[in-house]
């Protein structure tokens, strides 16, 4: 390969990384209907490790909000994760396509508030404060399978090798090597170790 041709093909990656606006490393896998949205436009709250697949959605909002992916993961078609504050995601975690995980309320509780919070985002998409959100980090461990279909809502640890069962809403933690299912998700089995 002459110097021509690799400068372009370093180019081209470096384009690509930018239009991203995340840190990834040159193994992982951005498929085209993948969707990465960092309204802070600062490339180190969403990182995405090494051989990891993306296919679904990745979303930070303008006042804050960190993604981390680790090795050899895959976020299946039509999955999201919406982060005001903390989702760290462990390595070889499987989550299934239509997916949602979300660390905060996404709206204010209060009616009032919550009517005013929709007017902004309706006027000039997401306002840089969100005040009545009250985030909470959410983890999920190393080796854990989020099936199809499940939510996982704010403040919730997934443990090591858990399993969370298609159509699932997760609103507590999950010990390691647990199968929960259901909603809202309760142990219906062990995996095995």
């Amino acid at each position: 390969m002459d110097l021509k041709t690799h400068i372009r093909k370093i180019f081209r990656k470096e384009k690509k990384k930018n239009l991203y606006h995340c840190v990834y490393d040159e193994t992982t896998k951005i498929h085209d209907e993948a969707q990465i949205v960092n309204c802070q436009k600062n490339n180190a709250a969403i990182t995405i490790g090494a051989y990891s697949h993306i296919r679904g959605q990745l979303h930070t909002f303008p006042h804050g909000g960190n993604i981390k992916i680790g090795e050899y993961c895959y976020l299946g078609e039509y999955s999201k994760i919406w982060s005001s504050l903390d989702v760290e995601i462990g390595n070889n975690v499987l989550i299934s396509h239509n997916v949602n995980i979300f660390d905060d309320t996404t709206h204010p509780i209060d009616p009032i508030k919550r009517r005013a919070h929709a007017a902004k985002i309706f006027e000039s998409s997401f306002p840089m404060e969100m005040d009545e959100l009250d985030p909470k980090p959410i983890k999920i461990c190393n080796d854990a399978w989020i099936g199809c279909m499940s939510i996982i809502t704010r403040g919730v640890t997934i443990g090591k090798a858990a399993i969370v069962a298609a159509g699932s809403v997760v609103t507590k933690n999950v010990e390691p090597y647990t199968i929960v299912g259901g909603n809202p998700a309760k142990k219906i089995g062990e995996v095995p170790r």
